[in-house]
């Protein structure tokens, strides 16, 4: 969900022209990768590798955690995993209902986000596919 939430944020961001200063690699600044689908697109093979194996170690190293036994998908509960949860400790004194409505709130916003970041996809990739980007894609 929290991938989702980034991805459609970024695409908002990118698509507005608003950028990361300097270069991704030597000679290839953030701006010419320009937003969407065509980013990832003009990515060296050696950058796409880079953010995989990124991503992959940051799943893994979530997958591990000692904090959420058992895992969520045995019983355990979802968004129970500390350092992404609440890395600054916000949520420390909240009492659990509290804390339930939250996990709950995260989880339907990160599901909203995949739709969102999926709409974006295919209004890239399929002209007219989704009518309210018709004009702003």
């Amino acid at each position: 969900g929290r991938v989702a939430m980034a991805a459609f944020v970024g695409w908002c961001v990118t698509a507005n022209g608003i950028y990361f200063p300097g270069d991704i690699s030597k000679g290839t600044p953030f701006s010419s990768l320009k937003g969407g689908l065509a980013a990832w697109e003009a990515l060296s093979d050696l950058g796409k590798f880079q953010i995989i194996i990124f991503l992959g170690m940051i799943e893994i190293a979530g997958e591990m955690s000692s904090a959420d036994k058992p895992h969520y998908m045995k019983g355990g509960k979802a968004g129970v995993v500390p350092y992404i949860w609440d890395p600054i400790g916000i949520t420390k004194n909240w009492d659990e209902d509290r804390l339930a409505k939250g996990r709950a709130k995260e989880i339907s916003n990160g599901r909203l986000a995949m739709i969102g970041t999926m709409s974006l996809f295919a209004a890239a990739t399929m002209q007219g596919s989704v009518p309210f980007f018709k004009e702003l894609i």
